[in-house]
């Protein structure tokens, strides 16, 4: 567990009062609003009797981690060995490395943990050396057939980064897997990425639809040699309604619906889609003004960029344009509007969320709207910089 960021105890005196008390910038979530997304969410898999396992990624923090598990998640995936260490080590309590990994050094440190028993682990795998790897260290760590992991087989569904063929490919896989006690075969991981920023609705069912094929020949492949795929893992929150309607995936990993950021609110939404809110925002302060611009203290050291710049959430009429690392300029979206003034506050929607959570070390947790709420409590950000 990370030591409180030095930052921490004067962020505590903020704990009680209104938002204008937050020093900017700093990264807030409403809290109402962010409860209204996760039940939504729990409602949506729950409905449609299938498992909910969110993404820690985007919000690297154990107890969001253990909120979204009290309101029905079956535990959360992440994508880094560190990712997975910090949050068991911070009580949570099932976590699945949606990721290959094969460095002998992390798959050691993951071995230690699973022969811990604390944590449920699992992993996915999509090469017979990262098998083989993975097998070793659990046998040099002394893991046995009794605390075995669960080991997911990762199938390219059409993303073009990790996964082996769809097919033949996975079978020879899950056959390798069964010839390692401490290893036990748990499923399919199939996730599309980038069928999650594809604006039109009809675009991504296309996609998702291409994805599934894959995923139906590759349990047909297995089923023809005797085996049965126990789960099908992967969507995302651009996508989870099509997973979801396709009858093949068991578990949801979508991770963004619970803050939402610019660039999913970009996507035209699917009509069977729960209705998500924003629940993030970057709170930044005017520090200098023009006659044609403003300047606030929210630069790239705030919020990242990868997606495309933050939107204005309020005041309205502001755009936000480049301003550097520690500035953004608004100017006015129509001539003749009026600009914020100095020392007025401007509240961000950040461009891509799970990045923009990695710049900072704690969350803001605000009750009662930006307006006129007030500081509930601080929210640890644990596996914040946890890149290996």
């Amino acid at each position: 567990m990370k030591a409180p960021p030095e930052r921490w105890p004067h962020a505590q005196a903020w704990v009680g009062q209104g938002v204008a008390a937050i020093d900017t910038p700093s990264l807030v979530i409403d809290l109402d609003a962010m409860e209204r997304n996760l039940a939504r969410m729990a409602a949506f898999a729950r409905e449609r009797g299938l498992r909910l396992r969110p993404h820690a990624k985007l919000h690297k923090s154990a107890e969001l981690s253990r909120l979204q598990m009290a309101q029905g998640a079956v535990g959360v995936c992440v994508q880094k060995t560190e990712e997975a260490l910090r949050l068991a080590a911070a009580g949570v309590g099932d976590i699945f490395i949606s990721n290959e990994v094969i460095a002998p050094a992390k798959l050691a440190r993951l071995a230690s943990a699973v022969r811990e028993r604390t944590t449920r682990f699992a992993i996915a795998v999509d090469c017979a050396e990262g098998i083989d790897r993975l097998a070793a260290a659990l046998h040099g760590a002394g893991v046995t057939e009794a605390a075995a992991i669960d080991v997911f087989v990762e199938i390219d569904v059409g993303q073009g980064r990790c996964g082996v063929a769809p097919g033949e490919a996975a079978l020879a896989l899950v056959r390798r897997i069964h010839q390692h006690p401490a290893l036990r075969w748990a499923g399919l991981q199939a996730y599309h990425g980038g069928a999650q920023h594809r604006r039109g609705a009809a675009e991504r069912a296309e996609t998702i639809a291409a994805s599934a094929q894959a995923v139906r020949h590759t349990l047909d492949a297995l089923r023809q040699q005797g085996f049965e795929a126990p789960l099908v893992t992967g969507a995302g929150t651009g996508s989870l309604v099509h997973e979801a309607a396709s009858g093949l995936w068991g578990e949801l990993q979508a991770g963004s619906y619970l803050f939402m950021d610019a660039d999913y609110a970009a996507n035209e939404r699917d009509a069977a889609s729960p209705v998500f809110e924003h629940a993030l925002f970057v709170k930044s302060q005017v520090m200098s003004c023009s006659a044609d611009r403003a300047i606030c203290d929210a630069g790239h050291k705030s919020h990242a960029i990868d997606s495309g710049l933050p939107q204005v959430a309020h005041p309205a009429g502001l755009v936000f344009a480049n301003g550097g690392d520690e500035h953004g300029v608004l100017r006015t979206a129509a001539a003749g509007a009026p600009l914020p003034a100095l020392g007025d506050t401007v509240w961000l929607i950040p461009g891509h969320c799970d990045p923009t959570v990695n710049l900072h070390d704690f969350f803001v947790g605000v009750r009662g709207g930006l307006s006129d709420g007030r500081v509930e409590r601080l929210i640890t950000i644990d596996t914040r910089g946890a890149l290996t």
